[in-house]
């Protein structure tokens, strides 16, 4: 076999997130498992495998004895993909076809005969071809030709010794089909990934990623969320705040509207989060995007991530408020994004907030709202650690994240279906209360760390001008309860137009 030209010390495999969490790809010349239960997206990670190499003028080969190589390229097309020069695709002909060409579905072959005769067809495929890059498709024939854990063991490491000579990079697939787990190649290989597929209740399969074993190396470990779309494999790593350290000067941004900023203490820091708080209709999501309105009119770029409400419906309600969002979206000045999150996965979401941003230089975020982005979550502990990493990323980039979330009911004790109060530097309350005949509104602000608030409570009202805040509510006791008791007059009169 020829010598290798110089290259960089990692085979990249093509695919952004995943050369990510390996620290640049796969060490080159060692063996590789890639392991997951039948459809999870092994063969396509293999091949943009073998297409990475092909890019990079590395002759690649795929070994498959589980597949046509028809199907294989079947599979190719789905994608897009032709399997053209740089890349060989060896079809490994049934064993017993070789030892009686007459009685092709003979029974009565040695084992060891089919299995010394697979290897040997394996090692003059690669004699031939030369690759820089093989795939072996899959072990779960070749664990059953060997019948016993000691067997498989010698031959995979046999398969090891063998291309090491060359300084092979090789990609062992595994189906995990064998009824008792076996841990013979993960000692063996040089690295394990392990691809999984997750069924929920309700929605599309959620697919993760995960490296078990990396000898050398320190990678990026823990789950990491991935799809596979048209076009091959997305992996998206999982978002760690800690490496986007830096030192930002905080500054306070106005929020539009004077009597806000004053309940703010002066308005909203950049580099912090605010949660806005309180039932459906008090106008959460409206509090949210006049600060976004705010932050476009000082010239700045915000993203506006919706969970819960059709992006047509948005529009038209903040455009009855004299607020345009298709014309601050169109300007380029705002990112809009429908999130479903029946269909996304959380690591997707990150990924999506963390590249609007990195692309856009955006420094007011919108989440709109939590509640809908609790039913991408497998359970609550998830989200609190998802949102604390997100948080804390979206604040050492110095924006102003705004958060939203709904409790249930409309007066008195009302209880959030997640608590996260706690991770938001500012929160700001919103309450129905019941006065002179009518329901009415009031905000305040319960929590700022980032410096003082004005500890009043105030009404505020909704309507074609937008959000319109009255003086603090001094003569009322009980608002948050939602049944004050009122000793005076100073609600918030309407005004005309």
């Amino acid at each position: 076999m020829s010598s290798m030209p110089a290259l960089s010390d990692r085979a990249q495999t093509g695919i952004w997130g995943l050369d990510n969490i390996l620290s640049g790809g796969f060490s080159r010349g060692h063996v590789f498992l890639v392991e997951g239960a039948l459809g999870t997206g092994k063969t396509t990670v293999a091949l943009q495998f073998l297409q990475e190499g092909a890019r990079r003028g590395e002759k690649g080969l795929y070994i498959t004895l589980s597949e046509t190589e028809a199907e294989l390229r079947d599979g190719a097309a789905s994608h897009g993909w032709t399997l053209g020069d740089g890349i060989e695709v060896f079809e490994l002909l049934p064993p017993e076809s070789l030892l009686d060409s007459d009685q092709q579905q003979s029974l009565l072959y040695s084992s060891d005969l089919e299995l010394g005769e697979t290897t040997k067809q394996i090692f003059e495929a690669v004699e031939r071809v030369q690759p820089m890059r093989v795939v072996l498709d899959s072990l779960s024939e070749i664990r059953l030709l060997a019948q016993s854990s000691l067997r498989y063991r010698r031959q995979i490491l046999a398969i090891k010794h063998y291309f090491a000579r060359f300084g092979t990079t090789v990609m062992l697939l595994d189906d995990l089909t064998a009824e008792v787990a076996d841990k013979t190649v993960h000692s063996v290989a040089h690295g394990v990934l392990r691809l999984e597929e997750l069924a929920p209740a309700y929605g599309a399969e959620r697919r993760r990623a995960r490296v078990i074993k990396y000898r050398g190396v320190k990678f990026r470990g823990g789950y990491h969320d991935l799809t596979i779309t048209r076009g091959g494999l997305n992996v998206f790593p999982r978002l760690v705040a800690s490496e986007y350290r830096s030192q930002l000067a905080r500054s306070t941004k106005s929020s539009g509207i004077a009597e806000l900023d004053k309940l703010l203490g002066g308005g909203i820091e950049t580099g912090s989060s605010t949660l806005v708080l309180g039932p459906a209709g008090t106008g959460k999501s409206l509090v949210a995007i006049t600060n976004v309105v705010a932050a476009i009119r000082r010239g700045e770029k915000a993203a506006l991530f919706v969970f819960d409400e059709e992006l047509g419906l948005l529009f038209d309600r903040m455009k009855k408020m004299n607020i345009d969002l298709a014309a601050m979206q169109k300007s380029g000045h705002l990112v809009v994004e429908q999130v479903d999150a029946a269909e996304l996965s959380p690591g997707e979401f990150a990924h999506r907030v963390r590249r609007q941003i990195d692309e856009h230089d955006i420094k007011t975020v919108v989440i709109d709202s939590l509640n809908g982005y609790q039913a991408a979550m497998p359970e609550e502990n998830s989200l609190i650690l998802h949102m604390h990493e997100l948080l804390q990323y979206l604040n050492r980039r110095g924006a102003a994240t705004f958060m939203t979330v709904a409790q249930h009911g409309l007066v008195g004790d009302m209880k959030a279906p997640i608590d996260v109060t706690y991770l938001a530097d500012t929160v700001i309350l919103l309450r129905y209360f019941e006065a002179t005949g009518s329901v009415r509104r009031a905000v305040s602000v319960i929590k700022k760390r980032t410096g003082s608030h004005e500890d009043t409570i105030r009404e505020y009202r909704i309507d074609h001008r937008g959000l319109t805040i009255g003086a603090p509510l001094t003569e009322f006791q009980g608002v948050l309860r939602g049944v004050p008791i009122y000793s005076g007059a100073a609600l918030l009169e309407e005004q005309a137009t």
